[in-house]
């Protein structure tokens, strides 16, 4: 079978993508962000079971290619680098279709002093920064995760039974899942199909207040539920970017490894490795900061008026 050569993206989006990445990383540097880089290979990788990591057999051992550049980064935080951000390909396995690619470029950065509400607006002023449209766009929108629910679901997700939020998906949406999911699992159909298409439209739109099992790395903040310290950020129903103010307690990060890896187990997948220099840099002290990942290849195609993110690639992995 003869592959096509040729490169998805034509010359003039390959310019123009050069022309974004540019101002990205001035505006970085007007406010006084260091660039950093850190490997693509690593001897441990993230045990969340929803997000898949690739790995490869290397003369040194399996080694995972990095789903993020955030476990390095905290080091280099915890090391005393100060503001950073970087730029880098990143991967995920079977992540295929109009807004993902196995491979993709993100942007990923942390400000110290920061919490997540304060990084949100400057992950908004970037976006705008990035997209520019004839008629500008409206002020940032904030919306807690239950609002947003509330709002384009009709349902409170945080109070609701299981029962109730599977009842109101399966009305929604005329189909279901399996018998034994989670309420998060049925809320995250909810929010892929229903809540998030809904939001960012002629505005940036960022959902706050995440569920607690929906903190990953992020701090929890006391409250009738406690919620997690993180936000998503949307622009035309597409979702941008993830940010957290970031959990610093390294006995606490290790429990939540450790529950992750328990998950993995009880659906049958493999453990990974859990990053002991990521835990030792938290033990040593990583500064009070706020950081947040962005995908790149949506940003560039929102900004150029793409379809979907092949559009603006040079070589997607049907190219590749």
């Amino acid at each position: 079978m003869t592959r096509e050569w040729r490169p998805a993206a034509d010359p003039d989006v390959i310019r123009a993508r050069a022309r974004l990445t540019a101002r990205v990383r001035a505006f970085f540097d007007q406010r006084g962000v260091t660039e950093v880089t850190t490997p693509v290979l690593s001897r441990a990788s993230i045990p969340d079971p929803n997000i898949p990591s690739m790995s490869a057999q290397t003369a040194q051992g399996r080694r995972y290619l990095q789903t993020s550049p955030e476990f390095p980064m905290k080091r280099l935080l915890a090391a005393g680098s100060g503001d950073i951000f970087q730029i880098c390909p990143v991967f995920r396995d079977g992540e295929s279709g109009q807004w993902h690619n196995p491979e993709f470029e993100l942007l990923e950065w942390y400000r110290l002093g920061l919490d997540e509400l304060a990084l949100a607006r400057e992950c908004a002023s970037l976006v705008e920064c990035v997209v520019e449209r004839p008629t500008q766009l409206q002020e940032t929108e904030f919306l807690s995760y239950r609002d947003a629910f509330v709002r384009h679901a009709g349902i409170d997700p945080l109070d609701a039974s299981t029962e109730e939020i599977a009842e109101t998906a399966i009305e929604i949406l005329g189909t279901g899942g399996p018998k034994d999911w989670t309420a998060s699992e049925w809320l995250d159909l909810l929010g892929a199909t229903r809540v998030w298409p809904a939001l960012g439209r002629g505005r940036v739109t960022v959902v706050t207040d995440f569920p607690q099992d929906q903190a990953a790395l992020a701090r929890l903040r006391p409250g009738n539920p406690p919620t997690a310290a993180r936000f998503e950020l949307f622009l035309d129903g597409i979702e941008l970017a993830n940010g957290f103010h970031e959990l610093t307690d390294a006995g606490e990060q290790r429990a939540r490894f450790e529950a992750d890896n328990r998950r993995r187990r009880a659906r049958g997948l493999p453990e990974v490795p859990l990053d002991e220099c990521l835990l030792e840099a938290l033990a040593h002290g990583l500064p009070d900061c706020a950081g947040v990942a962005l995908g790149l290849d949506r940003l560039y195609a929102l900004a150029l008026g793409a379809s979907s993110i092949a559009e603006v690639m040079s070589f997607p992995s049907d190219r590749a």
